[in-house]
């Protein structure tokens, strides 16, 4: 990679470019940055960060230690999952968008979908519900409009003796807000019909209690739809990713009816879609401190709870800047408009390339021509070195 930044920097006539280019070639590959942004699922930087290192040492991935025979990859993260949302069964894929894709392949592929108008979404990357759907082999059928759709729509086209409908999906508006004049079905009223309900709840919220937090679910998660509640209400599944609210590693759960799971399973394209070893030991690490009731080790929901004295304390320490209140934002495509008070420190003008540019870089984000770095997604063991970066900045 040297040799090809001199060659091109030599065939460009300007040989003193040749570091530069090297240097950027080095700055493209991953590694660690600072997060001072305020948006704790930040998806440029990986979405909810994550400590998970597996020795170099083989594990039973696909070992039955108990019988001796050959086992499944997915069972024990799996089964936790499911444990930990109240379902009968789980499968993992690779994201969430797998998850939708496996689902309507394994329960619709050649027959109908119902889908509300409203809930036809467009996510990161391209990612479109109707494309999704054309892919898995399943034939969409939209009810309601844009803004109201009723249980009545969907119950017209489920029994309409020419659909064939294999599924109805119901999609959570995670990335966006329809307000004024608007109606949708609950889930319950979505369940009672004659066709399994899928509800893609997105986030990844486990339960709408929180029982892994002491002082219980913070307010801005009020109205977030939970896996455990929504299957609570009837839902035969739902599907979610694992490194948004979950706080764990990148991956697709589908969760729910031990049928309907054993069929999305039974798909072909079940093993395109299955992640590894390294993804499967991070979330059965995060299932277990689910389990545990153990929220503190989970660095998504530490940060989230963080009390804005706290950060208030720790910004003082710093002795640099300008300490002022800040909006956090929960970001990764959840909770729209929702945010969290928090505590940062500002710089007047904009900064962010020179703290980008630092060996290890800083993000941050800029409010009225002036840099905030928000103390809510900087972690406490990176406060000297933050500290030291404003300093320069101030120098």
């Amino acid at each position: 990679m040297l040799v090809d930044a001199a060659r091109t920097a030599i065939a460009a006539g300007d040989p003193d470019h040749a570091r530069i280019l090297a240097t950027n070639a080095r700055r493209r590959m991953l590694g660690p940055v600072i997060n001072a942004t305020g948006t704790l699922l930040h998806t440029n930087l990986g979405r909810a960060p994550l400590a998970w290192e597996q020795p170099e040492q083989y594990t039973n991935l696909e070992l039955d230690l108990i019988s001796g025979q050959r086992g499944s990859r997915m069972a024990t993260a799996a089964d936790l999952v499911a444990r930990a949302c109240g379902a009968e069964a789980a499968v993992i894929v690779n994201n969430c968008a797998a998850a939708v894709l496996l689902v309507l392949g394994g329960l619709a592929d050649g027959r109908d979908v119902v889908v509300s108008r409203s809930e036809l979404v467009e996510i990161g990357g391209g990612f479109r519900i109707p494309e999704v759907m054309a892919r898995s082999g399943a034939r969409l059928i939209e009810v309601g409009t844009t803004n109201r759709t009723r249980v009545g729509d969907f119950r017209q086209a489920v029994d309409d003796p020419n659909h064939d409908v294999g599924v109805v999906l119901q999609v959570h508006q995670s990335n966006y807000r329809i307000v004024g004049f608007t109606e949708a079905p609950t889930t319950s009223e979505l369940a009672s019909l004659a066709a399994p309900l899928v509800s893609d709840i997105g986030s990844g919220l486990l339960d709408s209690r929180c029982p892994w937090l002491k002082e219980g679910p913070p307010g801005w998660l009020d109205g977030e739809p939970a896996a455990r509640q929504t299957l609570a209400a009837g839902a035969g599944l739902v599907t979610f990713s694992g490194d948004k609210l979950m706080g764990g590693p990148q991956a697709g759960i589908i969760a729910g009816d031990a049928e309907l799971v054993a069929r999305c399973a039974a798909h072909p394209l079940a093993r395109a879609l299955r992640p590894g070893a390294l993804v499967l030991g991070a979330l059965q690490q995060t299932a277990l401190a689910y389990l545990n009731e153990d929220g503190a080790t989970i660095p998504f929901w530490r940060m989230a709870t963080l009390r804005p004295a706290e950060l208030e304390a720790r910004a003082d320490r710093y002795g640099v800047g300008t300490v002022r209140a800040t909006e956090a934002t929960p970001g990764g495509g959840t909770l729209p408009g929702v945010t969290i008070p928090s505590v940062g420190i500002t710089v007047d003008g904009d900064h962010r390339t020179s703290l980008r540019e630092r060996s290890r870089p800083i993000i941050a984000r800029v409010d009225e021509d002036r840099t905030v770095i928000d103390l809510r997604t900087v972690h406490p063991d990176d406060d000297a070195e933050v500290a030291d970066a404003i300093r320069s900045l101030e120098g």
